[in-house]
């Protein structure tokens, strides 16, 4: 198997948010700064790389009928690994990423990755695959987040970037801002593929 591929695969081709559009609410809800999109793309990488090869070296004892409840006990003790480290050294981080942190238990990115692709592979192929579809995820979120960040606020990191007079655009801390801002980007993103001919 070709590990680059692999990679390439989960990072560009399957993007998950910009192609397959798994895994939006948190996308929406914590992209306001790149801190946050930051922080989150950190800690669904680490669960994506963790669950994917726990569950690669379980698929031949996993059983096919409760595979997914097993996938999630697995995934669930990668989340719960990361809250108790965030909330005992990053209070703020944990405490702004809010109820979107234990909620990546069931976010479809991960769940899709055990299913569709570590359940059937061997555990460095499932592992690369993993970190491909991290880095696809934390491109997407810090993407949004800086942009969000830059415009609604005028700062990057919290490090104030444009004069402090800037009213800021309220409508890129919404929600809202954050839905349309990602319409633009899966369309931009699905367009610079279309023209490389992928």
């Amino acid at each position: 198997m070709n590990l680059k591929k692999v990679f390439i695969d989960g990072m560009i081709k399957n993007n998950p948010i910009f192609i397959q559009l798994i895994g939006l609410c948190s996308v929406l809800a914590i992209t306001n700064t790149l801190e946050n999109a930051l922080a989150m793309g950190v800690a669904v990488t680490f669960v994506l790389i963790m669950s994917n090869g726990v569950v690669s070296l379980l698929r031949n004892v996993i059983p096919n009928k409760i595979r997914i409840p097993c996938f999630i006990v697995v995934i669930a003790t990668f989340v719960t690994l990361v809250e108790m480290i965030l909330h005992a050294y990053s209070p703020a981080i944990y405490s702004s990423l809010g109820i979107f942190l234990p909620l990546i238990v069931v976010n479809c990115c991960i769940l899709g990755e055990a299913e569709g692709f570590a359940y059937k592979n061997k555990f460095i192929p499932s592992i690369v695959d993993g970190l491909g579809t991290g880095c696809g995820y934390m491109l997407a979120v810090a993407l949004m987040g800086i942009i969000r960040e830059f415009f609604g606020y005028g700062t990057l990191l919290n490090i104030q970037i444009l004069p402090e007079l800037y009213p800021g655009i309220g409508l890129m801390g919404a929600p809202a801002g954050a839905f349309i801002l990602l319409g633009f980007l899966i369309a931009g993103f699905k367009k610079l593929l279309a023209d490389r001919g992928e």
